[in-house]
């Protein structure tokens, strides 16, 4: 009697236990790829690459010219483009999304086809290193395309440790073959450091993820600078005038004890600005304006 109450009543308990566990792993495995790698003894980070990047390969097809647009981001989800309609670009969540988009001169680029080769939802992030170049490669997934196929996108970066070259180099597509995107990236942060390296004391960077145009070129509005050159010079020549003014006054009073108007240091001078003023007026619209002939018609004979 007690194991038949006992059975009963612990299989749901386990039963619970082993749906959390594997709640569980679902969630650390769609978990954000955070850009921080390690792996066989060395550990790779990647925050310098985020940031929306955007390359594109051009295929000629006479009449016609096929452009394959990929824009990825690896550390967090592409932001949506500005102007460009929803149904021409990958949705929200994506993290890769390539665009082939058809060119004929005179005609309208055609969006023939928009394939998010990765999302959050479908990440799985696979890594490995590279011996020949040394480096890091680095494979993202994708829901299928079409949705009716069953095959996965995704796209493979190999990132080339190479220290020598330009933080701020542009990587290249390679190719795009049965639902795979390759991608080639020479950069320092591809060269690994020992786990037990402490990591270099960079300051923080900002996130470059800005939104796109309907070019998609990133926009370049940044917050307008505060203040400049010319705003600082007339700042120091209006604080140099009234020095003048109150050093000129005190001048005044304590030598002539003037009073009032007569306190203003070269009062006539002022005085006489508005009429200088008035004659450079005169003399600029006089110049400017056509003489006019004053002999009435007249012709000296």
């Amino acid at each position: 009697m007690i194991f038949q109450h006992f059975i009963p009543q612990s299989l749901p308990f386990n039963l619970l236990s082993l749906l959390v566990l594997l709640s569980s792993t679902v969630l650390v495995t769609a978990e954000d790829f955070d850009c921080h790698v390690s792996t066989g003894g060395l550990k790779w980070d990647l925050t310098s690459l985020k940031g929306s990047h955007k390359v594109s390969r051009t295929r000629e097809s006479p009449p016609t010219t096929m452009v394959d647009e990929l824009r990825f981001n690896l550390c967090k989800n592409l932001k949506l483009m500005h102007g460009v309609p929803e149904d021409e670009q990958c949705q929200t969540g994506t993290r890769a999304c390539l665009r082939k988009i058809n060119q004929k001169t005179e005609l309208t680029d055609r969006v023939i086809a928009i394939i998010p080769v990765a999302s959050t939802s479908a990440l799985e992030p696979e890594y490995s290193q590279l011996d020949s170049p040394k480096g890091l490669s680095l494979t993202f997934r994708g829901p299928p395309y079409p949705t009716s196929s069953d095959d996965p996108q995704s796209i493979n970066f190999s990132l080339f440790c190479a220290d020598d070259a330009d933080p701020k180099a542009e990587p290249t597509f390679v190719s795009y073959e049965n639902g795979v995107v390759r991608v080639d990236w020479s950069t320092p942060s591809a060269c690994g450091l020992p786990d037990d390296q402490p990591p270099s004391q960079t300051p923080p960077q900002e996130d470059d993820d800005t939104p796109t145009d309907e070019g998609g070129e990133e926009s370049d509005t940044k917050p307008a600078t505060r203040g400049s050159g010319l705003g600082f010079f007339f700042l120091v020549l209006l604080l140099a005038f009234a020095a003048y003014i109150v050093l000129g006054a005190y001048y005044n009073y304590s030598t002539y004890g003037a009073r009032g108007v007569d306190l203003i240091p070269h009062r006539d001078f002022w005085r006489e600005v508005p009429y200088m003023l008035q004659d450079v007026v005169s003399h600029l619209c006089s110049t400017v304006r056509p003489q006019r002939s004053t002999r009435g018609g007249y012709i000296a004979v």
